[in-house]
């Protein structure tokens, strides 16, 4: 690798020293003619290291409301797509039947609590028969079990929210015959939202939780959205071979829906540090990590400097290796000069272009 760098630049660099030594001014034997070019310092800012993905986002909790007990829809006390709070009533049923039956199964347990009272005693004497005892009290404690159903059958006719969140599309009207278990409608709770993706296995290494991610959805195009890894599974589908993410990303404006179809790009690595500069400046590929560049050096001389390539951005590359921080590289104006050249620098005004925020 060494050698075909060596011999690439040496053919480079004869090239141009000989259309160099051309640019002499008129009139002026041995004075080189300084070219006019635009050049950008190499700086320091953080470059990510990401992973393009694609996932679908789910809501952080969502249930179908439903009934524990058959009976009449009496009352509905929600909104559809209303907010409702943990614990508020959404539905009450018809509750006659059953408050009817409660209050023969009380009666039925206060006749056989003072039976039970009065065996105890007479057990106590000698009275009556182990028997006897054991009948009324097994008596007792089927009619106190009875009394127990009875009250959790007149709670069921009332249904409330699990959670807070928003009421979905009601399928029922007051009035309506509902059988036990009929859903009725739906609770979501839409913030935070999750964004579940697969992973491939060969990225395995670079997930961990708390990791930063970047969504877009096509509802939103200009809009990005951020938010944290808080699961990775803890072992790979040997069907696909990839691994079950899971993040969570504040929705405060309920903008994001369970079921969306969801770009992201998730940070596997940042590094503080890195020196960048603008892609344009790269003269030559040597290959895939590897190009030329030219440098201008504090003589306001041109070098022919070969540099070692990391990360691709937008419009910028990250140098890991031939060029410093604050080393000035040109950008426009590469085809009239070569090495040894001398070069003028446009205004600073003219590399605005070719600069970007950190």
């Amino acid at each position: 690798m060494r050698i075909a760098l060596v011999t690439s630049s040496v053919v480079l660099a004869v090239g141009f020293v000989t259309t160099g030594c051309s640019k002499k001014a008129v009139g002026a034997p041995g004075e080189i003619f300084a070219v006019q070019v635009i050049a950008v310092e190499a700086k320091r800012q953080p470059v990510t290291e990401s992973l393009s993905l694609i996932g679908s986002l789910a809501a952080n909790e969502m249930v179908e409301i439903k009934a524990e007990t058959e009976g009449i829809v009496q009352d509905i006390l929600f909104g559809e797509g209303q907010r409702v709070e943990k614990g508020q009533l959404l539905i009450r049923l018809d509750e006659t039947k059953i408050a009817t039956a409660l209050a023969e199964a009380e009666s039925n347990f206060k006749l056989s609590q003072a039976n039970f009272e009065r065996a105890k005693q007479l057990f106590k004497g000698q009275l009556i028969s182990q028997q006897e005892y054991d009948q009324v009290t097994a008596s007792f404690d089927v009619n106190q079990a009875t009394v127990d159903r009875r009250k959790r059958e007149l709670k069921d006719t009332r249904i409330c929210a699990p959670f807070a969140g928003i009421m979905g599309a009601r399928i029922i009207s007051p009035g309506q015959v509902i059988a036990r278990d009929a859903v009725l409608s739906w609770l979501v709770d839409l913030d935070p939202i999750k964004v579940e993706l697969n992973v491939p296995e060969r990225f395995l290494s670079q997930l961990q939780v708390g990791q930063t991610l970047d969504l877009k959805v096509a509802a939103y195009p200009t809009n990005r959205f951020q938010g944290k890894v808080y699961f990775v599974a803890p072992s790979v589908d040997s069907n696909t071979r990839t691994t079950l993410v899971k993040a969570e990303i504040p929705n405060p404006k309920r903008e994001l829906k369970p079921g969306m179809f969801a770009n992201l790009d998730l940070t596997v690595n940042v590094r503080e540090n890195s020196i960048v500069i603008p892609e344009v400046a790269l003269s030559q590929l040597l290959d895939g990590n590897r190009a030329i560049v030219f440098a201008v050096d504090t003589n306001s001389t041109v070098q022919l400097r070969p540099v070692k390539l990391g990360l691709r951005l937008e419009g910028q590359v990250e140098i890991v290796g031939g060029l410093e921080a604050g080393e000035k590289v040109v950008v426009e104006g590469v085809q009239k000069i070569g090495p040894g050249a001398k070069v003028k620098l446009a205004p600073a005004e003219a590399a605005a272009p070719y600069l970007k925020p950190s």
